[in-house]
């Protein structure tokens, strides 16, 4: 397994930090723990922050020490405080693509001669009857 960058043990996340606050206040906070390297709060696209930043120790003991520091009061709100987790490749949940109304049908049956003699025609359904029902594999 190549490692990129910091080891995630060296990492925790700060959840339900304050919109208002900086990373040096961030850092102060954990400053007790041991010697913060980085603090990294998320934002969005608009550059609001997203309420939840990285912090990142020099020491794994200082992580177990920051630990410690869960539902601690800062700004005012209650701190989760978690272990960093490593993504695991392939772990995203499939979702298949829904119905797009104008984009009509992505798929084709194969035709299957019918077993009994349609009074209609080749090609010819009715236009009264309902369409068949939901199948999955088809």
């Amino acid at each position: 397994m190549v490692v990129t960058g910091v080891s995630e043990i060296y990492c925790l996340l700060a959840d339900v930090v304050d919109y208002a606050c900086t990373p040096e206040e961030v850092q102060q906070h954990f400053q007790s723990c041991g010697t913060v390297n980085r603090v990294t709060i998320l934002t969005d696209k608009f550059g609001q922050p997203k309420g939840f930043a990285y912090v990142e120790f020099l020491e794994v003991e200082a992580v177990q020490e920051a630990l410690q520091l869960n539902e601690s009061e800062l700004h005012g709100r209650q701190l989760k405080v978690l272990p960093k987790r490593t993504n695991v490749p392939g772990m995203k949940q499939f979702r298949p693509r829904r119905f797009n109304p104008y984009m009509g049908y992505g798929f084709r049956r194969p035709y299957v001669p019918p077993y009994f003699y349609s009074p209609y025609g080749y090609g010819k359904v009715p236009r009264f009857r309902r369409p068949m029902r939901y199948m999955p594999y088809y």
